[in-house]
């Protein structure tokens, strides 16, 4: 999701239409159930830039099922796809801080696009080492060279964070949007993908993701009327801290740990989920169905996450989380329960009910990492960290996402080849979700 470059800080970014300043439109709130969306699409510029990102976004749902595909339909190895998914999952979030660091010094537009162009030549040399049957080396060499895709999701809640900075319910709904959004592409990607891949030729999901990537970003970074502006730094004189203390001191905030190792669980779970379900279904002799098995949960997660941003919790953001979280660890039961059935239809059902506590759970956690920026510090200094380093605090939540995502994959694929089949496989996104509850709930605890 990043692009590592070297330059220069800068003090402004070139020329631009003005960002726009209104946290929420001034005409009257209308009632009605959808009303708190209603206000957000009301604010000028954010329709624009919402259906772009969701163009660039739908390929992180498609990126990883249609290499699984590829892979494993040419080489006959799912651990062989686990193993390379999750080398460039792990490249990604390596590189991820990196570029929101280069986004927020230098703003959205002049990084994510350069970066964008580095991860679609990247996705092209994969598809052409698989078609030609290259060394598998270079399958990994590959896959890594897409770790520069930009954070799009990152880069759109950046915008509703300063368009909203001064509205925390308008944030609560627009992080419900954005991670029901998130869910949309994982629910639509998967399907697209494995169509693609089943009904043209392997290489087909691969080729559209990159190409559709690229458009995306190229149309989201063209709206620059909401792209949250460059904040000045000041010169380096030698005697304040460097970015490398700068983020060590943003890890030291009191809590901020325990929530990125949550992540880190949460995305295991995801991963796992992916390689396991395609794994299941070839098994089942249903593989063009795999797609259809993933947006099932994905659809659960969705519909969940955009009911969830309807509401106003009176609990405090802590307390929620630990809730959504062991909610999230009880369901993940049933797909593994479902599995041992052999019945596909019932293992769709409990994908779909595995589903609904996933956005709840990043809704809230992601709400959580937004309130870190405006902490002190309580080591020495008390310097709170800028808000103008949103992206690099969200690029660390993705980093830990990613990172689990890719230890899943590779744990999931591993399951498969191993175990005694891919109904027991499901095993692993359960232990990663119990994982995930046991660290919440001993930071609440020791809190």
């Amino acid at each position: 999701m990043i692009l590592f470059l070297a330059s220069r800080p800068v003090t402004s970014r070139p020329a631009a239409s003005p960002p726009v300043r209104p946290a929420a439109p001034r005409r009257p709130a209308r009632s009605g159930p959808l009303a708190p969306y209603r206000r957000l699409f009301a604010i000028p510029g954010t329709r624009a830039f919402t259906a772009a990102n969701l163009l660039a976004r739908l390929p992180m749902g498609m990126l990883s099922v249609s290499a699984v595909l590829m892979i494993a339909g040419s080489r006959g190895s799912y651990a062989l796809a686990g193993a390379v998914t999750a080398t460039g999952l792990a490249a990604t979030a390596l590189a991820g801080p990196w570029t929101a660091r280069l986004i927020d010094r230098h703003g959205q537009a002049r990084i994510a696009v350069p970066a964008t162009v580095l991860a679609v030549l990247g996705s092209l040399s994969l598809l052409l080492c698989v078609h030609y049957g290259a060394p598998d080396w270079t399958l990994f060499a590959s896959y890594a060279a897409t770790a520069t895709t930009p954070n799009t999701g990152g880069m759109s809640r950046a915008r509703w964070a300063h368009l909203l900075r001064d509205d925390p319910a308008g944030r609560h709904t627009a992080n419900a949007f954005e991670q029901a959004a998130d869910e949309l592409c994982f629910m639509l990607g998967p399907v697209l993908a494995t169509l693609l891949c089943t009904t043209l030729f392997p290489e087909a999901g691969t080729a559209v993701a990159a190409a559709l990537l690229l458009a995306g970003v190229l149309l989201f970074a063209a709206q620059r009327r909401t792209e949250p502006p460059v904040a000045a730094r000041p010169p380096d004189t030698g005697q304040g801290p460097t970015d490398q203390e700068r983020g060590a001191a943003s890890l030291r905030l009191p809590g901020l740990a325990p929530l990125l190792l949550t992540f880190l669980a949460t995305g295991a779970i995801f991963g796992s989920l992916e390689v396991v379900t395609v794994a299941y279904a070839d098994d089942q002799g249903i593989r063009p169905a795999a797609g259809g098995l993933l947006a099932l949960q994905a659809a659960g997660s969705c519909a969940a996450g955009l009911l969830y941003g309807l509401l106003r919790p009176a609990a405090g953001a802590g307390h929620r989380f630990l809730v959504c979280v062991g909610a999230m660890t009880a369901l993940m039961v049933l797909p593994l329960l479902a599995a041992s059935t052999g019945s596909p239809a019932v293992l769709a059902v409990a994908l779909l009910a595995a589903g609904m506590a996933t956005a709840p759970t990043m809704v809230t956690g992601m709400g959580l990492l937004q309130s870190f920026p405006h902490s002190r510090l309580r080591s020495s200094g008390e310097t709170p960290i800028p808000a103008a380093r949103l992206n690099e605090g969200m690029a660390l939540a993705v980093t830990a996402l990613l990172g689990g995502i890719a230890g899943g994959s590779a744990a999931g694929g591993w399951a498969v080849d191993h175990l005694t089949g891919p109904a027991a496989a499901y095993g692993v996104p359960a232990v990663a979700a119990a994982l995930a509850f046991a660290v919440a709930y001993s930071a609440r605890h020791n809190r």
